[in-house]
């Protein structure tokens, strides 16, 4: 499973120039899930993100989490995050997850983060989606194994 973590000041996700997902304050995640991947793998990752410190206290340091500011995540499902580009000039994707059990993991992390007393917004799996976003910092990092 990967993440890519980008704090943000405000992002959102439109699916045929509809928004389906829309948050202010927090993280915009991409989440790449991958081949073998399962639900222990998910709860992992999820706690490590909604206890990840990146947001700044009153002293400038990265020292407060998601919880602690009262921010929010918009998660997209991302499976070009398992792009091979070793061989050639056109990626494969035979390292992602198949689509089903990607969805199905992909429902289980948003609900696992969710759980965790998250506001959870969402793209829609398999879609087209446009995604906009400020991003603050910019502060971006890639979790995986976890």
């Amino acid at each position: 499973m990967k993440a890519v973590v980008q704090r943000v000041t405000r992002a959102s996700v439109s699916v045929d120039g509809e928004i389906v997902g829309k948050i202010g304050k927090g993280y915009l995640v991409l989440l790449g899930v991958g081949e073998g991947d399962d639900k222990p793998e998910c709860d992992r990752l999820a706690a490590k993100l909604v206890k990840l410190r990146i947001f700044e206290d009153c002293n400038g340091k990265t020292n407060l989490s998601i919880c602690d500011v009262g921010g929010e995540m918009l998660i997209v499902s991302q499976f070009t995050l398992y792009a091979d580009c070793s061989h050639g000039n056109r990626p494969s994707f035979t390292n992602a997850a198949k689509p089903d059990v990607a969805n199905e993991l992909y429902e289980y992390f948003c609900k696992k983060v969710s759980e965790a007393g998250i506001n959870v917004q969402k793209g829609i799996f398999g879609a087209d989606m446009k995604v906009d976003l400020l991003n603050d910092g910019p502060f971006t990092v890639i979790l995986e194994n976890i």
